[in-house]
C-alpha cells in the first residue's frame, strides 16, 4: 500500500477556498444587518437646525436649565423659576439610540412649572431627552441624558 503525499498546490488551493468562504460569509452577514436612519426627514431637519441653535442660545441665557429627574412612577421636568407663572407649550422627545421603536414624543400644552411623564410609557433604557418649549414669545431647546432602569 502506497501513501500519497499532498504537495504544496493542495495547501494553496485550500487556503484560497477558505478565504473565498470567509468573504462570502462576511458579505451575507453584512447584507442581513438592519440599518435604521435616525430620522426619515433628516434633510428637512438639517435645514431647520438654525432654529434649534437659536432656541439653544435662548435656553443658555436662562438662570438655570430645566431639570429632569425620575422616580419609580414618573419622569419629571422642572422648568426654571422664570417660567413658574408662565404657560408653556412645546414637546419632549425621548430618543432611544438603541431602538427607534422605543422613541416617544409627547406634547406639552399649557404646562405650568413642571411636567410629568409616566414611566409606564417609557422603556428601561438610556434616553436622550430633546426638550423644546415656547414661552413669552421665545423658543427654547435643551438636550439631556437620562437612564431609566
Amino acid at each position: 500500500m502506497s501513501k500519497k503525499k499532498l504537495n504544496w498546490g493542495w495547501g494553496v488551493t485550500a487556503l484560497y477556498l477558505g478565504f473565498v468562504a470567509l468573504i462570502i460569509a462576511l458579505v451575507v452577514g453584512s447584507m442581513r444587518q438592519d440599518f435604521d436612519l435616525v430620522s426619515d426627514d433628516y434633510y428637512q431637519q438639517e435645514l431647520d437646525y438654525q432654529n434649534v441653535l437659536d432656541a439653544g442660545k435662548n435656553q443658555a441665557e436662562l438662570s438655570k436649565p430645566a431639570t429632569i429627574h425620575a422616580n419609580e412612577t414618573s419622569v419629571t421636568i422642572d422648568f426654571p423659576e422664570e417660567f413658574k407663572e408662565e404657560l408653556i407649550n412645546g414637546n419632549v422627545h425621548f430618543y432611544s439610540p438603541i431602538e427607534d421603536a422605543w422613541d416617544k414624543q409627547i406634547a406639552m400644552n399649557g404646562v405650568q412649572g413642571s411636567f410629568k411623564v409616566p414611566r409606564s410609557e417609557l422603556q428601561k433604557t438610556k434616553y436622550k431627552i430633546k426638550l423644546q418649549w415656547e414661552a413669552r414669545g421665545k423658543k427654547y431647546y435643551q438636550e439631556s441624558d437620562i437612564t431609566l432602569f
